[in-house]
Parts: structure tokens; sequence; C-alpha cells
């Protein structure tokens, strides 16, 4: 099984999928950061592909940065933007990394 890189965004303060969410993927490498793709979320809050699959997958430290500031525009958002820094140890697992996201918080966690 190869495997891949996953996300997707639920917003907490309307208890909805967080559709059309803008975000992208860099590679930390060196102490260098190379963008790998930007993307935005479907209806239910997800991508319509994985962000990395199969030969693409390799090990190393990405973050997948996502645009929160532009999705709360109007409703005074603490965080334009939120990082979220991680490693990817085998290219054989499936890494599935959420956000839950509010106006003025957000939590994640390396998800199934």
């Amino acid at each position: 099984m190869s495997g891949r890189l996953t996300t997707h965004v639920l917003d907490l303060s309307r208890g909805l999928p967080a559709a059309g969410m803008k975000l992208q993927l860099w590679s930390l490498e060196a102490g260098e950061g190379k963008l790998l793709c930007e993307a935005s979320t479907n209806s239910d809050g997800r991508l319509d592909a994985p962000l990395l699959e199969g030969p693409e997958l390799v090990p190393g430290c990405y973050e997948l940065l996502f645009m929160a500031g532009d999705y709360f525009r109007g409703s005074m958002p603490v965080f334009e933007q939120i990082p979220i820094r991680f490693n990817i140890t085998s290219s054989d697992d499936h890494y599935h990394i959420p956000l839950l996201v509010a106006p003025g918080g957000y939590s994640t966690y390396r998800g199934s």
C-alpha cells in the first residue's frame, strides 16, 4: 500500500465543514521552504485528492499553511494563517492532518 497525505477542515463556529478554505503544502528541508502545492477545501471541508501520495510522499519535514483569515473574513479572526508543521517518517503510512478551527482558536491531531 502506498502512503498518502490528506487533510480536512471543520469550522467549529458553524458546526460545518470549512468549504473553500485555501491552504498550501510546503516541504521544509535543509532550512529552506519549497511550495509543493496550493488547494482549496471542497463542500465537505476536504480536498478532492491527496496532497501527496505514492512516490511523492517522502520522509521529511512539511508544513500545511491554512489561510484562516481569508476564510473567516468579516468575523474578525485572531489567526490570519495557521501553520502546522509535521514529520513524515514512512512513505507507506497514511498521514491525515485535520484542522478544527474557529475565529478565535484551533486544534489539530494526527487522524486516521
